[in-house]
């Protein structure tokens, strides 16, 4: 039986077969499909589980920050994707480092991005952002200024046009694995449709992990970028992008508070120990804020309604006494694993070591 006594609560504890099991088959699948493998290594932030990605390797990683970038680059990872639109006040950064290491590869999505790369020495390379249908950033495929645009980076003398770069974030709004497959065939086509009108070889860049977990294997596409999969969560489990044995990770929480006569308990882990991301709502509106455990992992009939700072609201007809250990599924595990400075690593049910991950933009 697990034995986690010794840990202060909350915790963020990880299963280190599941992560090696969950990277082993994203890597194999981008192996046989013949594809660079790109992995997002925002969800963990660690460079152990950004070499576990590729194997043991040092191979090419994408980031969300530049603070992840500058971390990773010093631990010897040479070519790195800053998949976030680059602000201006950010490109003397950003050369610094590039010069560093062999490639940095920045994203932009307008006509003002590429003139304030244009006003530095360093020549950068360049992806440009398309929306393929989540709306939160990119270009146009379809529209004639999106050509222009990529066109305009093609010529330009202070940049190397890479290629093209897609997310398709929507597919977190899928109910099942058909409609996460119909977002898959949409990420790829759209990329495909808009290389075609710029009679370029440049590369197609996609990466969700939703979409990247259910297809059998990557067509259409020159590289790929998943990132939640190393971990996956209660949500990636509920929409069908893996199964609960797939998810990595949980949060060692203690109940501080038994109420029967309300039939309610609190837990001390709170917004800033679990993140206030209510899951897959359009799939349960009465998911709650993570998926309620023993210490084994076996889902228990309780819920979590409410979070505040510290404190967890459960609901159940026989509240757990003051002192149980509970562990929850957390329903977004990048942004629970954010709000830790340590994660306690397990191995059969024991701690076996401890990664600290990047912090800071």
């Amino acid at each position: 039986m697990n034995d986690f006594s010794h840990l202060q609560t909350p915790a963020f504890l990880v299963d280190k077969s599941i992560v090696e099991q969950n990277c082993a088959r994203m890597r194999e699948k981008a192996r046989v499909s013949g594809v660079v493998f790109r992995p997002h290594v925002k969800t963990h932030k660690t460079a152990e589980i950004a070499r576990m990605q590729h194997g043991g390797a040092l191979g090419p990683i994408t980031v969300s920050t530049l603070a992840e970038a500058e971390f990773f680059a010093g631990a010897g990872f040479k070519e790195i994707t800053y998949a976030v639109p680059i602000p201006p006040e950010k490109i003397d950064r950003a050369a610094a480092l590039a010069q560093k290491i062999d490639t940095l590869n920045l994203l932009i999505d307008s006509e003002a991005a590429l003139r304030a790369l244009e006003q530095q020495k360093h020549v950068f390379d360049v992806f440009l952002k398309v929306d393929c249908g989540y709306h939160r950033a990119g270009v146009d495929p379809d529209s004639p200024d999106s050509v222009r645009l990529a066109l305009a980076i093609a010529r330009s003398p202070s940049v190397r046009f890479r290629g093209l770069l897609t997310h398709a974030g929507h597919s977190y709004n899928a109910r099942t694995v058909d409609e996460i497959l119909r977002v898959a065939a949409e990420e790829t086509a759209c990329l495909t449709r808009f290389r075609s009108k710029l009679s370029m070889n440049v590369i197609r860049s996609v990466g969700s992990t939703p979409t990247a977990s259910v297809v059998d294997r990557f067509d259409d596409v020159d590289e790929v970028r998943p990132g939640n999969y190393v971990f996956y969560d209660a949500f990636q489990a509920t929409i069908g992008s893996c199964t609960r044995a797939d998810v990595a990770v949980s949060v060692l929480a203690t109940v501080v508070g038994s109420y029967p006569e309300r039939h309610q308990a609190i837990i001390d882990a709170g917004a800033l120990a679990l993140s206030k991301d209510l899951g897959p709502n359009h799939i349960d509106t009465k998911f709650g804020y993570g998926i309620v455990c023993d210490l084994e992992l076996r889902p228990l009939p309780m819920h979590l309604v409410a979070l505040s700072q510290e404190h967890g609201k459960l609901e159940t007809a026989t509240p757990p006494v003051v002192g149980t250990q509970l562990r929850i599924m957390p329903n977004h595990s990048c942004l629970t694993a954010a709000m830790y400075d340590v994660y306690h690593v397990i191995a059969n049910g024991n701690v076996i070591e401890a990664w600290r991950p990047c912090r800071g933009w």
